[in-house]
């Protein structure tokens, strides 16, 4: 028996990969298929089966493709109404791989249909869980996501998944590995660890959640306190996983288009594209085509594009560093987002070559920044988390986090001059070309962000005035 655990960290999430005697089975695989197609193939294995654990909202699952690809069934727990071929499995269910044995245990409560995947090894004995978004390491899935769909509230959905955890998972044996689906930076949970391997005994003592003589009130107040409002995108990938999508070698090829400098505005104009410039914030700032928004692709890329894009049908025409179109379009891919136009050929430098009009964002140092900056008179805006906000920030700072800029945004005051920082200069460069885009230049960006600023003689605090933060 081997169990391969393929962690993807831009979308914090885990996909397993077990073999036995001369079978394979899945669980929760990414959008992409040919790495598992060429792991089968390297380990001379058959693909048995696909599992899932539920219907993913942050991420587009490559289930569908991977089932045609192989001829592999796809397993889900029970309540999963697919609209393609698939087996909604009943609770207590077993599936053989080879020697081993995985047994389905129903845990609602993130969704209707999540469960969690037991694997019996060889010798019968209970040996790891697969336990999607029920169980994270230091968390548990929040019980919000599914609210419509299963006609309850945040509240009866928690307590349903406060009755799972106890029932199916805390009931398992202390050494029973734990492998969940995400890990720290993930949007489906509040406090995910940055460990993405633990056991049932750690868990029962570290996970606050899983605390022994927790009544279920207290678990669901502890649950839904502080959860911040899920991106739009997370119910269209909801439906793509559990209608079906484009194949994702369909959507590769139409990205892969290269369109010339000289047709780059008429595609754009044509087609309604967004035109998304991937690189990195430093080159940005100096020089891009105007309109293009940045989220650079060494970073939190699609879980920032899903936030901020939010529409997975909006067009989209790439700009990228050279050589890194495919794996800008396969990140795109994997939340969603399948109608990539194609991308500039030859990349930035080819327009400027051409000499078509370029802009840039008015970025200073943070030394600039202590030189220039008047606490008292100036407006400074603070565009990272709250929590980040409130743990130390720019004395008289407001908070507006980057993912509701669009709330926001209609606040600003086009001939008030402000300073824009996050905590190293990633988001605040992506807030930079929104406001640019929508004909705001009357601020400066902050280069390295709090982290710079902290260095410098600014006055900080970790004093709270609600007034300055945005409620979203």
């Amino acid at each position: 028996m081997k169990i391969e655990q393929i962690y993807t960290g831009c979308l914090a999430q885990g996909a397993y990969y077990i073999t036995s005697n001369g079978e394979a089975a899945i669980i929760d695989p990414l959008r992409e298929t040919q790495p598992y197609l060429d792991r089968l193939e390297r380990d001379g294995v058959k693909l048995k089966y696909i599992f899932e654990t539920h219907f993913h909202a942050d991420f587009v699952s490559g289930h569908v493709d991977l089932s045609k690809e192989t001829g592999a069934p796809i397993v889900y727990g029970p309540n999963a109404a697919c609209e393609f071929d698939c087996i909604s499995a009943t609770d207590g269910q077993e599936f053989k791989i080879g020697k081993v044995t995985i047994k389905v245990l129903h845990t609602p409560g993130h969704t209707m249909e999540s469960s969690t995947f037991l694997l019996i090894d060889e010798n019968g004995k209970d040996h790891a869980i697969f336990s999607g978004d029920t169980l994270f390491i230091g968390d548990v899935g929040r019980p919000d996501l599914a609210q419509k769909a299963a006609g309850m509230t945040q509240d009866q959905l928690a307590g349903i998944l406060f009755h799972s955890l106890r029932d199916k998972i805390m009931t398992l044996a202390d050494d029973v590995i734990v492998y969940p689906a995400h890990g720290a930076g993930s949007a489906c949970g509040k406090n995910m660890s940055k460990e993405t391997v633990s056991t049932i005994g750690n868990q029962k003592a570290t996970n606050y959640a899983l605390r022994a003589n927790m009544t279920e009130e207290e678990f669901i107040k502890e649950v839904t306190d502080g959860l911040l409002p899920p991106p739009a995108y997370f119910s269209m990938n909801v439906a793509m996983n559990k209608q079906g999508y484009e194949s994702f070698e369909t959507v590769l090829h139409n990205g892969m288009k290269a369109i010339n400098v000289s047709e780059f505005e008429a595609v754009a104009e044509e087609t309604g594209a967004l035109i998304l410039d991937t690189r990195s914030a430093a080159d940005f700032s100096k020089a891009f085509v105007p309109q293009s928004i940045n989220i650079g692709i060494n970073g939190d890329f699609a879980p920032w594009v899903g936030t901020l894009i939010a529409n997975v049908k909006q067009p989209i025409i790439l700009i990228t560093t050279t050589g890194m179109e495919e794996e800008t379009v396969t990140r795109l891919s994997r939340v969603g987002f399948d109608t990539i136009i194609g991308h500039l050929e030859g990349g930035f430098e080819a327009w400027q070559k051409a000499g078509f009009e370029t802009d840039s964002v008015n970025r200073i140092t943070a030394e600039q920044f202590a030189n220039e900056v008047d606490i008292q008179k100036n407006k400074i805006i603070d565009i990272r988390k709250e929590s980040e906000y409130e743990a130390e920030h720019i004395e008289d700072a407001y908070s507006k986090p980057l993912a509701y800029i669009n709330d926001w945004v209609k606040d600003i005051d086009p001939n008030e001059h402000f300073y824009l920082h996050c905590a190293g200069g990633y988001r605040s460069m992506i807030a930079a070309s929104i406001l640019q885009a929508r004909g705001f230049r009357n601020f400066s960006e902050v280069e390295g962000g709090f982290g710079a600023i902290s260095k410098t003689n600014v006055p900080k605090s970790d004093f709270v005035c609600q007034s300055k933060i945005l409620k979203a």
